[in-house]
């Protein structure tokens, strides 16, 4: 749009490359009025496109390089101490514009220039700069509105706080680590087997100063121990762990065998043990009170099996029969695992094992070994001065005499001897899935050659600790 100058005589029009600035007629009533009056146009009165050229005012508003325009608030700073009165610029010539002012007039243009030197003019350059006001003033909403409002920091980072300290909580909850688990019984026994976090944090306690050794500095000892019994517990693969903590898989395969060889050689001495005799008679249960005081030791074996390459040719059946991993467990008429071998081939004889695996050493002569069926060790029992009985088999009872043709309460006896195993036997497994099997080959490997163990020996052994630390099985009945 071309505009031109209101005032009379005055022919300045908007060009391109023109060095003269046009202004709009102020908002405000009061100063509007003073303008339209030194305008002094009987009966005119200004509409939105009417402007002053920049030639009335006391000096020029200056634009840099010609085309370059002043910043916006210097431009307004500068056009209000240069206001110019226009006075006596009427129906007469142009000359008039540029005559001398009287006294009169300079009082007057003071008075304008004092007073509009508090405001700044707009130019049709600030049309843009007042709708990005408008906008502005639009997106602050509320505080445009009520500008006396002050915000509350101090409110406000309280509950950043607050959200920050809720969502730690959260992370710390889905991590696995010690304060996830510390109140809430239902996930350590899920993860560990342990009932509760007290005796996770006693095996802790008892393992803690012989873990300074192993280096990690990607797993806490609590992360090392927890991946450990997630491992023997859940029977997760390494692969498995190594996302769930973060870590690669040989972190996970060196932490799990560095584990098992601490626990087996402080835990389980401490958790698997032979009682004396007088212990043992303390708290004899009623069931074998009367028939067998001198009890010792109820046994019975179990076998894993674990993985290996199947062979070819002739020698393929003999070697499935081979792939399992046979234990002599023996257990307390109280319920809890006191002696556990170490694990053979399974095509081995139950005396072969009981003479080679150390269990005959811990009888005493004119103890009783109990067991639900005959496992051929009543010679080498009987060769350490103690008594090895098969429950139910009654002297001069004919071979293979059926169990439901026994007298009730041999038979009773037999079947209560025989669940006691089994049950214990059936929790230390259902706890500790991976003895259940198959055993990956890596743990089957004997890793000392002074003890002979495998890293599966040691880990039947730990998991039966672990098993005795828990609420084991119910005492015979």
């Amino acid at each position: 749009m071309v505009h031109t100058c209101v005032v009379s005589g005055c022919r300045n029009r908007r060009t391109a490359g023109s060095s003269v600035s046009f202004y709009r007629f102020p908002r405000d009533p009061q100063r509007k009025q003073r303008w339209v009056s030194a305008v002094n146009r009987r009966g005119w009165a200004p509409s939105d496109g009417s402007r002053l050229c920049s030639t009335h005012f006391i000096s020029e508003m200056k634009e840099p390089c010609g085309l370059e325009v002043l910043d916006k608030q210097e431009a307004r700073v500068e056009a209000a101490n240069a206001l110019l009165f226009l006075k006596g610029q009427g129906p007469a010539t142009g000359d008039q514009l540029g005559r001398e002012p009287q006294p009169e007039e300079g009082e007057r243009r003071a008075a304008v220039v004092e007073e509009s030197a508090s405001s700044s003019l707009s130019t049709d350059e600030d049309d843009d700069y007042d709708d990005e006001e408008s906008v502005r003033d639009s997106k602050r909403g509320r505080f445009a509105e009520t500008p006396d409002v002050s915000v509350n920091f101090d409110d406000i980072l309280k509950a950043l706080k607050k959200e920050n300290q809720a969502l730690r909580e959260s992370v710390e909850k889905m991590s696995l680590c010690e304060n996830s688990l510390r109140n809430d019984a239902e996930k350590v026994r899920f993860y560990t087997g342990l009932p509760n976090f007290f005796v996770l944090e006693t095996v802790m306690w008892l393992l803690a100063p012989h873990m300074d050794r192993m280096k990690n500095v990607k797993l806490s000892k609590f992360q090392q121990l927890l991946l450990t019994l997630m491992r023997l517990r859940l029977d997760l693969r390494n692969q498995d762990l190594a996302y769930r903590f973060g870590v690669k898989v040989g972190t996970v395969a060196r932490t799990v065998h560095r584990m098992v060889n601490i626990m087996s050689s402080t835990l389980v001495p401490t958790a698997v043990f032979w009682p004396s005799r007088a212990e043992l008679r303390k708290n004899l249960p009623a069931a074998l009170h009367a028939s067998y005081p001198d009890c010792a030791v109820i046994v019975d074996c179990f076998t894993v099996p674990f993985e290996e390459p199947v062979a070819q040719g002739n020698q393929q059946q003999q070697q499935q029969q081979q792939n399992v991993l046979k234990y002599l467990i023996g257990v307390a008429p109280q319920g809890v695992v006191t002696f556990v071998s170490r694990g053979a081939l399974g095509n081995v004889s139950d005396r072969s094992l009981a003479e080679g695996c150390g269990f005959l050493c811990k009888l005493l002569p004119g103890d009783v070994v109990l067991a639900a069926r005959d496992l051929n060790i009543g010679e080498s029992v009987a060769a350490r001065g103690a008594l090895f009985k098969t429950v139910g088999a009654c002297q001069g009872e004919a071979v293979g005499r059926s169990e439901g043709s026994l007298p009730a309460d041999v038979a009773s006896e037999t079947a209560s001897v025989q669940r006691h195993v089994e049950r214990v036997i059936a929790m230390v497994k259902r706890r500790y899935a991976m003895l259940t099997g198959p055993v990956e080959s890596p743990f089957t490997a004997a890793c000392e050659r002074t003890s002979n163990l495998s890293t599966f020996d040691k880990i039947v052994q730990v998991a039966c600790a672990l098993n005795n630390l828990c609420i084991s099985a119910a005492p015979l009945e």
